[in-house]
């Protein structure tokens, strides 16, 4: 793997923890790409050395740290921050073919739900659209397309 999609992996991995929708096993698993990819760190290999068993119990002493050796933020579980990082991901998602529309918004209105985060507030709203497709005058391609530019906005110029 390059250095960018693993640090990118990483990054992820992180900010999908955070609420709780990848594993703090999958979060090891991203340290050891890191290191493995030529990244350094005493924090990031800590990680990367943890015992999948005990995953759960040491990542969330860890990871702050580790993200610091590569220069990666860090939100903490259930963080603001942290559900707005993972909102931009699962976007980035879309953009690049990763993800179906569909799940993207599901996604974001069981993970996120109403009212809690301004930035994925569209998203959710577009999950009740689709559920709801049958009876507005709206076409599930039109509500694609929607989501696709909602998703554009969510990433902003960079992507």
């Amino acid at each position: 793997m390059e250095r960018d999609e693993v640090l990118t992996r990483m990054y992820e991995a992180a900010a999908l923890w955070s609420v709780g929708h990848v594993t703090a096993a999958e979060v090891v698993g991203a340290a050891c790409d890191l290191l493995v990819a030529g990244f350094d760190g005493l924090n990031l290999a800590t990680l990367a050395g943890v015992h999948i068993r005990h995953a759960d119990e040491d990542v969330p002493d860890l990871l702050e740290a580790a993200l610091q050796d590569v220069g990666l933020a860090y939100h903490p579980r259930g963080s603001q921050a942290g559900r707005e990082a993972a909102v931009r991901v699962m976007a980035s998602r879309v953009l690049t073919g990763r993800m179906p529309t569909l799940e993207l918004v599901v996604w974001a209105h069981s993970t996120i739900g109403h009212d809690r985060v301004a930035l994925a507030e569209r998203l959710v709203e577009l999950d009740d659209v689709y559920d709801t497709l049958e009876y507005t005058d709206m076409t599930e391609q039109e509500v694609n397309d929607e989501v696709l530019a909602e998703a554009r906005r969510i990433v902003g110029p960079s992507r």
